[in-house]
Formats: structure tokens, sequence, C-alpha cells
């Protein structure tokens, strides 16, 4: 029992290893503005109903009600992309398609790792449970020995460009403090189903596509040159993604 227990979690680690991978992947193709919103806003739909079908919490009209909202705004955004056709990015259904994929397989990993976790006690978990605190360490080791596999891969066969040598891994400079951020925040994330359920824990942790999006919109203007139904297709998405995130919210309290 305790093996397939931290098989699970060892296994949502490399789940979301591979769908971060590919949204890395998809965001060199369509840009941040685009591909967090699609695919982690995918990711957000998918995973927060998977999450309550597995262990229901919190009311389900607000719940799906969010959903519903976050889904709307991913067709705004998919909408704004469309027709900044004068970007320095141009549409390819590839870039689409793979953060479409990222996001599909991100929905599953935080099933895998709340499973292994009785929700209901943190402080005296079942026998044979883990806490938050012990998920987070096999999630990572998963996330750190799939990187073998999936990020050669990712190297040995780009999306654009040409092949990287793996002496080349390691000439990032905040690689590692990204990924300790992250998991800082994954941390909290898991500390937080016990108290509101793993799906809407899941659902507010998946919020930060909205900071992502700002950072492709204002920092690196993905959307610069686009025309003025473009730009109104992005303010209505994140209208949307902010109410959506507000009904996860309120059917929590």
């Amino acid at each position: 029992m305790i093996g397939l227990l931290l098989f699970s979690t060892f296994l949502g680690g490399g789940v979301f290893n591979a769908s971060n991978i590919l949204l890395a992947a998809a965001v060199a193709l369509c840009g941040m503005s685009v591909a967090f919103p699609v695919g982690v806003g995918l990711a957000l739909v998918l995973g927060v109903l998977i999450n309550y079908f597995g262990a229901a919490k919190g009311d389900p009209l607000f719940i799906f009600l969010g959903v519903a909202l976050i889904a709307a705004a991913i067709v705004m955004n998919g909408l704004a992309y469309r027709m900044a056709r004068t970007g320095k990015r141009k549409l390819t259904a590839k870039g689409l398609l793979i953060s479409v994929a990222a996001g599909t397989i991100m929905a599953f990993f935080y099933r895998f790792v709340a499973s292994s976790m009785d929700l209901d006690s943190f402080t005296a978990p079942a026998a044979g449970k883990m806490t938050p605190y012990t998920a987070v360490v096999v999630f990572a080791t998963g996330v750190f020995v799939s990187n073998f596999l999936f990020n050669t891969i990712a190297m040995k066969c780009p999306v654009e460009g040409t092949p990287v040598r793996p002496s080349e891994y390691f000439g990032g400079t905040f690689g590692m403090l990204g990924g300790a951020i992250w998991c800082l925040g994954e941390s909290f994330s898991m500390i937080a189903s016990g108290k509101a359920g793993a799906a809407i824990s899941y659902g507010l942790g998946q919020g930060a596509t909205l900071v992502s999006a700002l950072w492709g919109i204002l920092i690196w203007k993905e959307f610069r040159g686009a025309p003025g139904a473009s730009v109104l297709c992005n303010a209505g998405m994140f209208v949307l993604f902010l109410a959506g995130l507000g009904l996860l919210i309120y059917a929590g309290a």
C-alpha cells in the first residue's frame, strides 16, 4: 500500500514534468500570453473536475460555474491570438496544439499526488497516507528523475532551432531559483488542500496563469501592434479568469 502511494506521488512528478516541458515548448512558439492561458487554463478546467470527482469538497455549483468562466476565458485568449497577426509571432497551429497537449497532461498530476495524502487529517494521517511535506519531497524526486528522459528528448528534438548539447543545460542563470520558487508554491497548495479540498486548491494554484499572461502582454509586448479587437479579447480573458477564480474561492468558503 505504501509503495503504491509513493509511486503515485512519484508518477505525479513525472507527469507534471512532461507537461511543463511541453508548455515551455509552446511558449517558444506562441509566447507566454497565449501558451499559459490556453495550456494551464485547460489544465485548470480539467484538473478541477478530475480532482473534484476524485475527492468532492466545496460547493459544486460555484466550482462548475467558475470552471465555465475560465473555459470562456481560454476561448477569448485564443480569439485574441488569432486576430493578432501583426505581432512578431505568426499564428501557428503547432504552438496551440502543444499548449493543449501540455494542459491535458498537466490536468492529471495533482490527482496522483492528492490521492496519496489524507486530506481529512494532516496532523494524524491514516496509516500509509502521507502529509503534504512528505508528498512534496517524493513529487520533486519524480520531477528530477523524469527530467533525464523528458529533457534529453526535448534537447535533441526541439520544436524550433537546433538541438542543444547537454553541457548547455547548465548555462542558465535563474533556472534553479525558478524551480525552488515553484516548489515552495506547490507546497503551499498541497497544505491548503486539507482545508479547501484538492479541486479548489489546485484551481487557485493555477491562477498563476494570469500573472504569466500579464508578463507576456506587458513585459514582453507579445501583442504589440495587435488590432483593437484583440486587445478587447485579452481584457475579456482577464475579467472572465478573475471571475472564475473568485467563484472557486467562494465555493471553498
